[in-house]
């Protein structure tokens, strides 16, 4: 029971981050690759669980929801056994046109763009999922998927804009106003050979003395993005990464109409 609170719980904090539950000051990870989830990997202490079933596509939602590109989201048949999925109806926007100049500070209005959790450029359309999986015990990894799609070159800009700002603030320090200042790093470099481009951002953080990693690949296909991201998991997490954008990737496409 308790475990499954904690599920529901992170499962929230995760779609906050990526909707409209408040503004995100995401701290990221930096990590390279990793170890993919066995196929045949279950969750931890229930060795004949049974997949969830995937979430039923809501057909209304609130500003910029789009119940067709969410029918393309990645679902719990897609992912390896442990995976569950909980589809967002409630998109935030991006950054628009509105690009931080040379003049800005690398300050924490930066990390949102930094972290990918914000993109600049406005999508035409946004869907939004938590991906989440027992990873052991008292060891839930959560992420997302989000799905951007552009009815311009859109997508190439905001990955272009994406690498600009990393490397124009690879590092940010943000004060607490004790004079102890959190340190947040971030890098960029190639992602998994899918779509048309692809990078993995990497980005670290620390709370208290526990390293946290939300690290994000991000795939174009042409006018429309797939991005992957974990959520504040402890270093390593972002060994699941390429698997599920393979995963996200392929739903999307086998889902054209």
């Amino acid at each position: 029971m308790l475990r499954m609170a904690l599920r529901r719980l992170v499962a929230v904090v995760a779609v906050c981050m990526v909707t409209a539950c408040g503004s995100s000051t995401a701290h990221t990870a930096d990590r390279s690759a990793g170890e993919t989830i066995p196929s045949t990997a279950q969750p931890a202490g229930s060795a004949t669980a049974a997949k969830p079933a995937s979430p039923a596509v809501p057909a209304t939602g609130g500003s910029g929801y789009s119940a067709t590109l969410s029918a393309r989201l990645v679902i719990t048949d897609s992912l390896p056994p442990g995976f569950a999925v909980e589809i967002a109806t409630v998109m935030a926007p991006d950054a628009g046109d509105q690009r931080p100049g040379v003049d800005v500070p690398c300050s924490d209005s930066m990390i949102p763009l930094l972290s990918a959790r914000r993109l600049t450029g406005t999508p035409s359309a946004m869907a939004a999922a938590t991906l989440s999986y027992d990873a052991g015990p008292d060891d839930l990894w959560v992420g997302t998927e989000v799905l951007r799609t552009y009815a311009d070159d859109g997508a190439r800009r905001a990955m272009t804009d994406l690498r600009t700002f990393i490397g124009r603030c690879p590092t940010v320090v943000v004060s607490s106003g004790l004079g102890i200042g959190d340190r947040y790093r971030f890098a960029v470099a190639p992602g998994p050979r899918l779509g048309d481009d692809s990078i993995h951002v990497s980005c670290s953080t620390t709370s208290g003395s526990d390293p946290m990693g939300w690290d994000s690949v991000l795939v174009r296909i042409g006018t429309t993005l797939v991005v992957v991201q974990e959520q504040g998991n402890k270093p390593g997490g972002h060994k699941y990464l390429t698997q599920l954008a393979e995963a996200a990737l392929r739903r999307y496409q086998t889902t054209e109409s």
